[in-house]
């Protein structure tokens, strides 16, 4: 089974120590940093739309993007409500197409990891450049390839009432990516329904990355530390990276 199908209904209960509103609080220190005050955005690969609803509280036109209907449906219902309610698209990042110009990009929780073929990577970069006004910028996060290599062999569980969730990674240096498989028990009534889904992430180091934002066209990048103002240091698990698409004159 594909990743985040039979997942999406116990996403949010699976990641609930998620602090999704630091993340965008690090958003906004960059955003500062930059002098930006963003009407528009873009949440990619957006999942259950929690990113998408604080940036939309915010006061921001918000598009969620992800490749899987059954995360955008939990998403368009966490956000139904809101006075600003976003608009959802179901596309792959390497063809997005928006109905307008955006003036922020974010990607969170290394999504673009997910994507595990280079190729399809830099054209995902390629269409984000494309999606923005100029003057836009584009901020996402990776897993480093250190974390990756270190969860081969791991084995890791997450739960609650109603759900049980078993994953082990393995990580295969031929293909440079990361594999978990995930059996999943969600309870159903009285019974149990099991459920399998393999998810996949590519260890994109930072020179790939800087590479393809420059052949893109991005200028003005910089690498951060984990929601932390300064470079990486050694060892770092996650890194996030910012670009921007020219300059607003």
């Amino acid at each position: 089974m594909d990743a985040y199908h039979a997942l999406a209904v116990s996403y949010d209960r699976l990641t609930n120590d998620v602090d999704y509103e630091a993340t965008v609080a690090f958003y906004e220190d960059i955003l500062n940093r930059e002098g930006l005050s963003p009407r528009t955005a873009v949440d990619l690969a957006c999942g259950t739309g929690s990113v998408t609803a604080i940036l939309a509280r915010k006061g921001l036109r918000v598009i969620g993007v992800d490749l899987s209907e059954e995360m955008l449906t939990v998403a368009q219902q966490k956000t139904a409500d809101l006075d600003n309610p976003p608009q959802f698209v179901c596309q792959s990042l390497e063809k997005l197409c928006l109905p307008r110009g955006v003036d922020l990009a974010v990607c969170a929780l290394d999504s673009l990891d997910y994507i595990t073929d280079p190729a399809d990577c830099a054209r995902a970069i390629q269409r984000v450049y494309k999606a923005l006004n100029p003057g836009g910028i584009f901020i996402f996060d990776v897993n480093t390839p250190e974390k990756l290599r270190a969860m081969d062999g791991q084995v890791f569980l997450d739960e609650d009432d109603d759900v049980y969730c078993v994953w082990r990674g393995e990580f295969d240096e031929e293909t440079n990516i990361c594999s978990y498989g995930m059996d999943l028990f969600q309870r159903r009534g009285k019974m149990w329904e099991r459920s399998f889904e393999e998810h996949r992430e590519y260890a994109y180091s930072q020179e790939q990355l800087l590479g393809y934002l420059k052949a893109a066209g991005f200028t003005h990048i910089e690498v951060y530390a984990d929601r932390r103002l300064e470079p990486p240091q050694p060892g770092e698990q996650r890194i996030y990276m910012k670009a921007r698409k020219g300059r607003i004159k």
